[in-house]
């Protein structure tokens, strides 16, 4: 496992850990007790790190190597039951963005979402999660096919933003997204939108807008990436954690200013210290709230949801 710089107490506690396991297996010496008071003090160490994580820090866990990516979680939710669907029937099929439709128990879903890659080949594979609008294109594509079969919709946010290269722009980046967000205002079938990783700027919000819109406890949903911020400020990356700071971009801070309507708690460690449970909570949260919007009326639920977008950033004076 991989261990970011202010986990570094855990990772001295879980070296410690295996080298009594070790001595125990290769030597007669009783290091049962050592063994259980290590464990211990690595689950009291990891709390008290991840109670009072800073914006930084939690950007940070967002980006972890070993975090569970969109894939990850559509395979874990649907039990393996998901067919992937692929192209935009106008340029290409954008790697970056995945999407088809899958089965959570008997209820069938349409699940979207942005993929990374686990390693380098894999990351330039799917353009680090950074959609072409070929990809934003081929997410509404899909959106539409849910909604004339009367399936609900989940995305899967996890980009560090949209593309911004100039064959994106001339192939209408802007546009791809901004017609995105009218439309999946007017769907009439359930969206929910959960950001699992890093929520940045418009190549999020092009596959954000939901009835309900949560995110994991340690993921950030923002305008620009801490390092953007800073370089624009500052020019350049040394002041990122002021920046995220400033940005008021954790999940605490999205609720708070209501801009999202829950946050899925994390397991002690984050999403990567224990992924199946992660999985299981997520699965759980989309159970919740499908039962809920399922039921309700479609021009309801769309009247709702353009109500709730249109009231963000009012300010009553």
């Amino acid at each position: 496992m991989n261990y970011l710089d202010f986990e570094e107490p855990i990772l001295q506690l879980r070296e410690q850990l295996t080298q009594a396991q070790e001595l125990q297996q290769t030597s007669d010496v009783d290091m049962a007790n050592l063994v259980e008071d290590l464990e211990s003090k690595i689950r009291e160490v990891t709390a008290n790190i991840y109670s009072a994580l800073t914006p930084w820090q939690r950007v940070q866990v967002s980006r972890h190597p070993d975090r569970p990516y969109t894939l990850n979680y559509i395979e874990a939710i649907t039990d393996g039951q998901f067919m992937e669907l692929h192209g935009d029937r106008t340029v290409k099929d954008d790697k970056a963005m995945v999407g088809g439709f899958g089965f959570i128990d008997d209820q069938s879903v349409m699940f979207i979402g942005q993929q990374k890659g686990v390693n380098t080949k894999m990351r330039q594979f799917r353009n680090f999660g950074m959609a072409n609008p070929e990809g934003y294109r081929k997410a509404l594509r899909l959106m539409k096919l849910a909604e004339k079969f009367n399936r609900p919709i989940v995305t899967l946010i996890d980009t560090p933003g949209a593309y911004p290269g100039l064959e994106a722009e001339e192939r209408g980046q802007g546009e791809a997204i901004a017609r995105n967000l009218i439309e999946m205002c007017q769907l009439k079938v359930p969206v929910i939108c959960i950001v699992i990783g890093e929520g940045a700027s418009g190549g999020a919000l092009g596959i954000g807008i939901g009835d309900r819109v949560l995110m994991l406890e340690n993921t950030w949903y923002s305008v620009i990436s801490p390092e953007s911020c800073s370089s624009i400020l500052w020019r350049n990356w040394e002041h990122k954690m002021e920046a995220a700071e400033a940005l008021n971009l954790t999940s605490e801070n999205m609720q708070s200013l209501g801009l999202v309507d829950g946050i899925i708690p994390e397991p002690l460690g984050g999403a990567h210290a224990d992924p199946e449970a992660m999985y299981k909570q997520v699965k759980k949260e989309i159970k919740k709230h499908l039962s809920k919007l399922i039921p309700m009326h479609a021009d309801k639920r769309v009247e709702r949801r353009i109500r709730k977008f249109a009231s963000m950033g009012v300010v009553n004076s």
